[in-house]
């Protein structure tokens, strides 16, 4: 009796052990698996699910572009349009330039008239071919920025900025001039019928669909010019700079590029202010049209555009551009008599003086504003630092040197 009873008792301790072992165990699993998918949660994210404002970046100076880096539109214009203009009934008109549809098959053909100042321009539609299809603006409007006109991605939408025509009063015919009685009358040709569209003092972004027909103004801000404008590649709104017409002259005194407040609009004509700033940059999409980037000065600053909840960055680079600077005019020769044509340089001319003045600091030279950006692919943007100044004989562009922004992700637990 005693020795099952000892027995009993050694099989409830073994019993107990192989329990708590088992529990044991089983805490150890969950525990392992708890860190692992605390773990899963701190994961790298593609760039285009990273808020703007969680991005990390890493900066390289004075770079070479890749050699498939240029993206420039030919300036050659479509040759069946082209040939169009060249026949009899066109030689009034001059080309400007030709806008293939995303499809290859339609071609908006950019014109001047006489009738017009040289700012100002027209838009017909034509088929591959080269064969006349409609005038798409009607008489009241007149279409300027031609480098803005565009298709949409899917080409879907035809987009130019326009302004109310300025029609000239017409001179009194002189009695010399005039029909003798009599005489044969020449009728005027039949213009095309157009809807009644609205018109704007200042420029104004137009939509209509790919044959030309519901024409309308997308924003309609009476005072404030619209001078550019980029489709996201996916279609779903597009980026803009608009300015006041105070802005515009103040700049254009200056011989400066125009700037303006970037801005998101929708298909629906809605909009979202980015910054409240003035920005002469012209602001481009990430590849994935998930995030828009452009330049204050020396500052990067970049946009979520593709989000209920948007955030953005401020990247501030004017140390890391002066250091630069000074760099690249150690290893290139930079003529130091060359007149001052830095924006950000207050040093003035040196008066003449009996006494030798000890040199000063001064900003590089070469230390310029970011001018332009380009996006290639979500994790590397290009931007350019430049002088620019629009004279009125001849443009200025100096120091144009081309920098990289590397883009990741920061860690981050997901919730």
């Amino acid at each position: 009796m005693g020795t099952d009873h000892n027995l009993l008792l050694r099989n409830r301790k073994t019993t107990s052990s192989l329990i708590l072992t088992i529990l044991s165990a089983l805490l150890l699993v969950v525990s392992c698996k708890n860190v692992i998918d605390r773990q899963a949660d701190v994961r790298p994210r593609i760039l285009r699910d990273v808020p703007a404002q969680n991005l990390a970046y890493r900066f390289e100076p004075d770079i070479s572009l890749p050699v498939d880096f240029s993206k420039d539109e030919s300036v050659d214009k479509f040759a069946a349009v082209q040939n169009d203009f060249n026949t009899q009934k066109r030689q009034d008109d001059a080309l400007i330039r030709t806008v293939v549809s995303p499809d290859g098959r339609r071609v908006l053909a950019l014109y001047g008239t006489s009738d017009e100042p040289s700012s100002a321009f027209r838009i017909d539609l034509y088929s591959s071919d080269g064969q006349f299809l409609r005038n798409i603006i009607p008489p009241t409007i007149s279409c300027v920025f031609p480098d803005t006109v565009a298709w949409s991605p899917d080409g879907s939408y035809i987009n130019f900025i326009a302004h109310k025509r300025e029609v000239p009063s017409p001179s009194p015919t002189p009695l010399v001039d005039a029909v003798p009685e009599g005489s044969p009358v020449p009728s005027p040709s039949v213009a095309p019928a157009f809807a009644a569209v609205a018109s704007f003092n200042t420029e104004q972004i137009y939509i209509c669909n790919r044959d030309g027909y519901d024409l309308k103004p997308l924003t309609s801000r009476e005072g404030l010019i619209y001078f550019y404008f980029a489709w996201a590649p996916d279609g779903h709104a597009m980026v803009a700079l608009a300015c006041k017409e105070d802005e515009w002259n103040a700049r254009e005194r200056q011989y400066k590029m125009p700037a303006g407040r970037p801005r998101l609009i929708e298909i629906d004509g809605s909009e979202r202010l980015l910054d409240d700033g003035l920005t002469d940059a012209l602001p481009v999409w990430s590849p994935d049209a998930s995030k828009v980037a452009t330049a204050f000065d020396t500052d990067l600053s970049i946009y979520d555009a593709a989000t209920t909840k948007p955030t953005q960055a401020r990247v501030p680079l004017g140390e890391k551009l002066i250091s630069a600077s000074v760099s690249y005019e150690q290893k290139t020769v930079v003529t130091k008599t060359e007149p001052a044509k830095n924006i950000n340089s207050k040093s003035s001319s040196p008066t003449p003086s009996a006494t030798p003045t000890p040199a000063q600091p001064s900003t590089p030279v070469s230390f310029n504003p970011i001018v332009r950006l380009e996006w290639p692919s979500p994790e590397r943007l290009y931007f350019e630092t430049a002088y620019v100044r629009i004279m009125p004989n001849e443009a200025i562009n100096t120091f144009q040197r081309w920098h990289l922004l590397n883009l990741s992700a920061q860690a981050a637990v997901l919730k």
